[in-house]
């Protein structure tokens, strides 16, 4: 049974060199999944890739379907989960072009589905969220970089904006003073989600800019799109290593 889910995002809505074997399309009970779920063969082992932002990237941070999509990956067997997040950078070693791997998360995001323990529920349910990210699945992103040769950040707090905006200076310069490293819009609710459903789950964040005031002149979408391209580069390689791991 396939075990594992790789999670692309922005500038990664296909797994070039997937030898994709089957598509299926999952139903939920809170809606449809952001695309079918592409099966195939990954360096030699069964992998399930999804696009979260759909298969033509329309679907905006602020209205993925997180339940649905977190849900189907349970109910089609999967137990880790490797989440592609492209990021801005705060923390000055986390130029444009650079991956990390974060280990703490901080919310401000709002109005978004966020948890799956609110109806028919016999009790009140809680979940340890201490450590937000899978160790073990950290661990084996950050052996991976090394043996691909990646300069990559083992460690990083992510700050979880609502978006579709990019933020304000004033914004980042109070996520810094928070202790975040990096900004992105969908890494939460996504990694509450999976821990509710006891999913080992990892983040491979891509710097794609400077986060608002760190850089030089305003941000242009173009600009970041090639930033994107250069790390999803180094995400393939550091796929390649750290899939035969898991």
């Amino acid at each position: 049974m396939t075990e594992l889910a790789i999670i692309g995002g922005t500038g990664l809505r296909t797994l070039s060199g997937l030898e994709v074997t089957r598509r299926a399309v999952q139903q939920t009970p809170y809606g449809e999944p952001s695309c079918p779920f592409v099966y195939g063969m990954y360096c030699g082992k069964e992998v399930v890739f999804m696009a979260r932002h759909g298969v033509a990237h329309v679907i905006p941070p602020h209205q993925v379907n997180y339940r649905a999509n977190l849900w189907a990956l349970k109910q089609l067997g999967i137990h880790h989960v490797i989440s592609i997040n492209a990021v801005g950078g705060i923390h000055p070693e986390l130029a444009p072009g650079r991956i990390a791997f974060p280990h703490q998360i901080i919310d401000y995001t709002w109005s978004r589905p966020h948890t799956f323990f609110e109806d028919r529920m016999s009790q009140v349910t809680h979940i340890d969220f201490t450590e937000p990210y899978c160790e073990t699945l950290r661990g084996v992103l950050i052996g991976a970089a090394e043996q691909a040769g990646l300069e990559a950040w083992p460690r990083g707090v992510y700050g979880a904006s609502q978006g579709p905006r990019l933020e304000t200076a004033a914004e980042i310069d109070r996520m810094a003073r928070d202790g975040c490293d990096m900004v992105g819009m969908t890494g939460m609710p996504e990694a509450a989600l999976a821990r509710e459903l006891g999913m080992c789950y990892a983040s491979c964040a891509v710097v794609a800019n400077w986060a608002a005031g760190r850089g030089e002149g305003p941000l242009t979408i173009g600009h970041i799109e090639s930033t994107v391209e250069v790390g999803m580069h180094k995400v393939r390689r550091l796929l390649e290593h750290a899939i035969p791991l898991v």
